[in-house]
């Protein structure tokens, strides 16, 4: 992801969410450099933006900020190849684990990320602003080393 991106970005995280980032967060994720990437697929001869994520390097763990897919893209597939990528990126870089906030109500994401070996280890309270109010975050951990299979 290039700041050329963000409006397209930004059109797609408008789409798929009731809160979604703005574009001071990925402005500042770039600037920052944050790992981001974006998934383009070729639809009717035309390149469309499917998907994208923004994660945060640490010491010893990558932390996955945002992932997502399009609409119209969803249940294809795609959010596999993106978590695949950002998986691939921490082992290439030789962290330990991968980690990520998911909105409780969120059983679609934490289905997928549970196939993939993710394990809940925490809830944030009132971590996501809501329709009404504030709704809880599960924390969940995967390990990303072979002798740390998560």
């Amino acid at each position: 992801m290039v700041m050329r991106d963000l409006d397209a970005v930004l059109a797609l995280e408008v789409r798929a969410y009731s809160h979604p980032w703005t574009r001071g967060n990925f402005v500042d994720s770039l600037a920052a450099g944050y790992p981001a990437e974006v998934l383009h697929v070729l639809d009717a001869g035309q390149v469309s933006l499917a998907g994208y994520f923004v994660a945060l390097l640490g010491v010893d763990e990558l932390h996955l900020l945002n992932i997502t897919v399009a609409p119209d893209w969803q249940g294809l597939g795609l959010g596999s190849s993106l978590l695949r990528a950002v998986q691939d990126l921490g082992r290439s870089r030789r962290l330990a684990q991968l980690l990520l906030e998911v909105r409780a109500s969120n059983q679609r994401a934490r289905s997928l990320y549970g196939r993939f070996g993710f394990a809940e280890i925490g809830v944030r309270s009132g971590y996501y602003p809501a329709a009404l109010g504030r709704e809880d975050a599960v924390v969940m951990r995967l390990g990303l080393q072979a002798a740390d299979p998560g």
